[in-house]
């Protein structure tokens, strides 16, 4: 396997480019929701026979093997093709917590199935009641011999109804500060009193589940960590996570998008629509600049701060601001749960329901915006 990291940025994005242009299904370009396992599967295949599934775990345990500025690269270039997310659960939130913190068994049973794509995996977290204040879950593990038994609730999990694994934040000491009584399991959805229920969201789609547990015995070898520190090791998920949910890709190609639909409404050269379609353009420029600066603190090996935060907040905003003025403009179209006839791109009602929730996933507006008071600004609580 070559070295990527060897190569030149422009190189490497070049090779990235080649590669996704020759080799990515055309009929999966852009789709306008999240796609299921089954769906994108074909892509999946593709990517490992390439050997490219995991672009951020080491060469010798089946990754790529890439730094922060190629993974970045890699992750641009896909933005600007087109490729859809694949359930990807497993690949870029619970393989790097492995390897970071797992042990070597857990590390040999789960890691080669994850590439293979025999396990799918979704992820546990957020609870009726303990969403953006994710630390008040409250599904309970509780150690029965060689084994927890796990009581409770998860909601919004994504594509749970693909997943045969879910990776869940429990509650292992009710006594403690709620941070500290929450460990890091492993589930097998097959076992017993696991239950998943889809949830159709605005657009008719499945995307997002609710499962319960009811007295479901989870091997204690499944921890991964110690007992009562999983928040610590969720949160040491988020960091390099946080700077593309603040990508400027959604609201740029929500953008384009809106120029289409402009031209072919037969509104974009009336003065009102320019200076409104002007304002976004500039807000999306100052958004691509915001979101470069700290591409660059990657780029140079560094942490990014509290203040990545500033761009999931712009970000989400704004693409709600596009969308809203693509609704506006739709006129009937505007009512269609489905692309507009003669392009499959132009979908108004899709991406307006697409940019609702970004504002909460993720950790919402109001989140976002506490901690840049509290942790940049330095306002009191």
């Amino acid at each position: 396997m070559s070295d990527h990291n060897a190569l030149s940025d422009d190189d490497f994005r070049a090779e990235v480019r080649r590669f996704v242009e020759s080799s990515y299904p055309a009929h999966l370009r852009n789709p306008p929701h999240r796609l299921h396992w089954q769906e994108g599967e074909e892509w999946f295949r593709i990517l490992q026979q390439k050997g490219w599934v995991a672009p951020g775990w080491p060469v010798e345990l089946g990754g790529m093997g890439l730094d922060a500025s190629k993974q970045i690269i890699l992750i641009e270039e896909y933005e600007r093709h087109g490729v859809a997310r694949l359930p990807d659960h497993g690949v870029i939130m619970l393989g790097p917590l492995l390897i970071r913190f797992g042990t070597d068994a857990q590390r040999a049973k789960f890691l080669p199935k994850i590439l293979a794509g025999e396990h799918i995996w979704c992820q546990g977290y957020s609870e009726p009641g303990a969403g953006s204040d994710l630390a008040s879950l409250r599904t309970e593990a509780v150690l029965d011999g060689d084994h927890y038994v796990v009581n409770g609730q998860k909601i919004w999990t994504t594509l749970a109804t693909d997943a045969n694994w879910i990776f869940c934040l429990v509650r292992t000491d009710k006594s403690a500060k709620k941070q500290e009584g929450i460990s890091f399991l492993l589930i097998d959805m097959a076992t017993p009193g696991v239950t998943v229920r889809p949830i159709i969201n605005l657009g008719l789609h499945d995307e997002f589940c609710e499962v319960f547990f009811d007295n479901v015995r989870v091997p204690a070898e499944n921890l991964v960590g110690e007992v009562n520190k999983g928040w610590s090791m969720a949160k040491a998920l988020l960091g390099f996570e946080r700077i593309f949910l603040g990508s400027p890709r959604q609201s740029g190609y929500a953008l384009a998008r809106l120029r289409t639909l402009a031209e072919r409404m037969g509104v974009f050269e009336e003065p009102d629509f320019q200076d409104r379609y002007i304002r976004l353009r500039c807000d999306l420029e100052d958004h691509k600049a915001l979101y470069e600066s700290f591409v660059a603190i990657l780029r140079r090996g560094e942490t990014l701060g509290p203040d990545v935060s500033m761009l999931k907040l712009h970000q989400s905003d704004l693409f709600q601001r596009i969308t809203e003025l693509m609704l506006e403009i739709a006129g009937e179209n505007a009512g269609l749960l489905k692309p507009m006839e003669g392009n499959r791109d132009l979908h108004p009602s899709g991406q307006f329901i697409e940019a609702r929730p970004t504002t909460i996933y993720g950790g919402s507006s109001e989140i976002q915006r506490g901690i840049l008071a509290k942790n940049v600004l330095g306002l009191p609580g």
